[in-house]
This record gives structure tokens, sequence and C-alpha cells, in this order.
């Protein structure tokens, strides 16, 4: 994640090199000479264009472990159950709570850099894994989606995608149109999908209270429960763990 992050930075500064020694250009050397912008500029590029294909060739080592990874994962015959959503949606709390694992919680953009996955048992006593993913965001540039190509290829191999969306946020439908763009973009959209509506305990006094809800009012037209491709959670609290696995049992 942590290169794959870094190579978008390069692949965005390359082509703003230019304004950065804009400052210098009234130094322009005499005929046949370069003035110190443009020398420098070069130099710069030559520096980027360099440690853009170092980063290329590790991220396509990682990406040809992580195809052996899944081989092997793939063998085990268990179903795989990916987590993806807008960034800050609460996958990662999400993870957690199943999971009983610690992944790290941060209120940061690409907090979750490498997928990471857990095998759990469902009360059926069937056993699945699942896998935490990085948060999406509105106009996702393409560098930055070819960057974590690797993190995303993980999606492909889902059996089951639990589209997070954070309830109480106030441009909660444009976020879950977004997330449900970008999957459409990397051919996702005909997997598998439950919508889990997450922080319900910011917006409810209690999982009673949460429970006895009929309707999802947020969006343009009221979204009517229950229904087995939507989920009313509290990853915080743990209300509706119970119902979400549930769900999660009858698609796989």
């Amino acid at each position: 994640g942590k290169l794959q992050v870094e190579l978008a930075q390069h692949q965005y500064l390359l082509p703003r090199l230019v304004g950065q020694w804009r400052h210098l250009e009234r130094l322009g050397g005499g005929i046949g000479t370069r003035g110190p912008g443009e020398a420098q500029l070069e130099t710069d590029r030559r520096l980027i264009y360099k440690r853009i294909n170092l980063l290329q060739q590790k991220i396509e080592g990682v990406r040809k472990h992580r195809t052996l990874y899944r081989g092997r994962r793939k063998e085990t015959g268990m179903p795989i159950i990916a987590l993806v959503g807008y960034t800050n949606a609460g996958k990662s709390t999400l993870f957690n709570t199943l999971s009983k694992a610690s992944v790290d919680v941060e209120d940061r953009l690409f907090s979750t850099l490498d997928p990471v996955t857990r095998r759990l048992a469902l009360p059926t006593g069937q056993r699945f894994l699942i896998t935490d993913t990085v948060g999406f965001i509105h106009k996702l540039p393409p560098s930055i989606i070819a960057a974590f190509r690797a993190t995303l290829e993980e999606l492909e191999e889902a059996n089951l995608l639990l589209h997070i969306v954070d309830i109480t946020h106030s441009n909660a439908a444009n976020q879950c149109l977004t997330v449900e763009k970008i999957l459409s973009e990397l051919n996702l959209a005909k997997k598998p999908k439950i919508t889990v509506f997450n922080k319900l305990d910011l917006a409810l006094n209690s999982e009673a209270e949460m429970k006895a809800l009929t309707a999802i009012p947020c969006f343009e037209e009221e979204i009517l429960l229950p229904s087995e491709d939507i989920a009313l959670i509290s990853a915080a609290k743990g209300w509706g763990i119970d119902e979400l696995l549930n769900k999660i049992a009858c698609h796989l």
C-alpha cells in the first residue's frame, strides 16, 4: 500500500514540475546553455522517472506474490467476503468487531492501505474469509485507481461484497453512489452485495430502536425494511451484528 501511494504521488507530481521551477526562468542561461531552473527540472525528472520505474517493479513483485497467495487461499474452498465503502465509513471498525482483530481505525484518507484478511465462522459453523480494503473517495483519479490495482484485485476474488455506508453522514447518498460507480468501473457491479448502513448509534438511542425501523429515509426514495440485501448496524456498539451474519449466511 505504501508503495502504491508513493507511486501515485510521483505520477501526480511529474507533470507539475515545470511550475515549481518557474521562478528560476528569469535566470536562464546564454546561447547554448541551460539556466538553473531548466537544469534542476531535468534532474528532478530523471530522479522521479527512476523512482517510478523502481516502484513499478516492486509493486509488480507484490502483485505476483498476492496472486500466488490468493490462489492458495482459493484452494481452501472457503468463500471470501470483502468490505468496501467510502473512506471513514467504518469498514475497519466492522472488520475488528467481526474478527476480534486490531486493525488501525483512523479518521484519515487511505488509513487502510493493504488488504487484511482473517478467517471467521458463521453461527452455522460455516467458515469464510473476510478482507478489509482501501476506502474510496469522490472523483478518485485514474492514477490512484491504477496505483491501488494490486489492492483492489482482492475484490475480484470475493464471493460477496459488504458495502459499508456511514448512514449519519450529511452526504451519505452521494458517497454511496460514488462507491457504486467505482465498483462499476472495476467491473464489480454484478458481484453479490449487502449494503450495510453503519453508525446507527450516532442517530438512535438503542439497538431496539434500530431494529424497529421499517425504512431508511436518508435517500431520495425510502428503502423499505427488512431486506436480504440491506443491514442496519453499529460496528462500534456491536448492534445488528448477529442479523448481519445471518444475511451473510443466506448469500454464501
